[in-house]
């Protein structure tokens, strides 16, 4: 059984999701850009989500959000269907898009995550071996300069999507969220933290392509690859799914976190048990999600009671 998730109004997320096999389904180009873009801007309208970054490598996409109203899992099934049902119509590709393991949902607790996760997010081409630099990117991405004031555009694409459906509109515009961690901040503070963070992992990325002789890719070359071919190079078996980070030299709020999180299921399962033993009276502790959507089962404002 996999662990229970809390779903809270208002968190800050990373949430990564690979395509099947690490085929390039979403090599750069402007058609699957615009698929990518389109459909986050529809989606995060649907489910009154705030984007914060975006990069879409090849392979997987990565997104930093805040799930304002705690419908994360509705809002990641509309846009991760509408994305895999477009791609497949885009590259003629028959089977599943999407990888087989859950997506990877981390939440952000502290300002320095979010400024370590969104500089990771736009540093991924660069630890990759593909570009020097992040801005160099052609995929549909989020610069530094971008972050809370930007905006991200798209024309509906032709493929999958009935022009005649209201819910897909000719063109959509999404704004840039700053996320809650910095609103009260100086917004051009919170830019050069990310900008000197993005700085620090895109020369830790060059030194590690010096040191094992490798060249960077290049923007025109990673363009021209076959979606449908793979990358075959050496990754470590993803034997850790985090659930929550809290940035570097943050005293004691990974050990707080963590025992959030331990108390969180211990409740939860506690409250499942007797839901099983036919206690239709138990109560879940907030943050629970599937139970009280599909089976109308009572949330605490508490926390920790059952």
């Amino acid at each position: 059984m996999s662990h229970p998730r809390e779903i809270a109004p208002g968190a800050t997320y990373m949430i990564t999701r690979r395509v099947l096999r690490r085929h390039l389904l979403f090599r750069p180009d402007a058609a699957i850009t615009q698929l990518l873009v389109y459909a986050l801007a529809v989606s995060a309208r649907r489910f009154d989500i705030k984007v914060h970054a975006l990069c879409a490598m090849s392979t997987h996409l990565h997104l930093v959000v805040t799930d304002v109203n705690g419908v994360l899992p509705r809002f990641l099934q509309f846009f991760h269907r509408i994305v895999a049902l477009g791609t497949k119509v885009l590259r003629a590709w028959e089977g599943p898009v999407w990888d087989h393991e859950a997506t990877s949902v981390v939440r952000l607790l502290t300002r320095a995550a979010v400024v370590e996760k969104i500089a990771y997010v736009l540093a991924n081409p660069v630890a990759a071996g593909l570009v020097r630099h992040a801005y160099e990117w052609p995929g549909a991405k989020v610069d530094v300069e971008e972050l809370g004031r930007g905006a991200l555009r798209a024309a509906r694409p032709q493929a999958y999507l009935d022009p005649e459906n209201p819910q897909w509109p000719k063109e959509v515009t999404l704004p840039l969220a700053l996320p809650p961690a910095v609103e009260q901040d100086s917004i051009d503070d919170f830019r050069r933290d990310v900008a000197a963070e993005l700085k620090d992992q895109e020369a830790q990325a060059h030194a590690a392509l010096h040191q094992q002789g490798r060249r960077f890719l290049g923007a025109e070359r990673v363009s021209k690859l076959s979606p449908h071919e793979r990358v075959t190079s050496f990754e470590a078996l993803r034997d850790r799914n985090p659930t929550f980070a809290v940035g570097r030299e943050q005293g004691d709020a990974w050990r707080i976190a963590g025992a959030a999180v331990r108390a969180f299921r211990a409740s939860y399962r506690a409250a499942l048990e007797r839901w099983r033993a036919g206690v239709r009276s138990v109560v879940f502790p907030v943050g629970t999600w599937w139970m009280r959507t599909f089976h109308g089962a009572s949330v605490t404002d508490l926390g920790l009671t059952v």
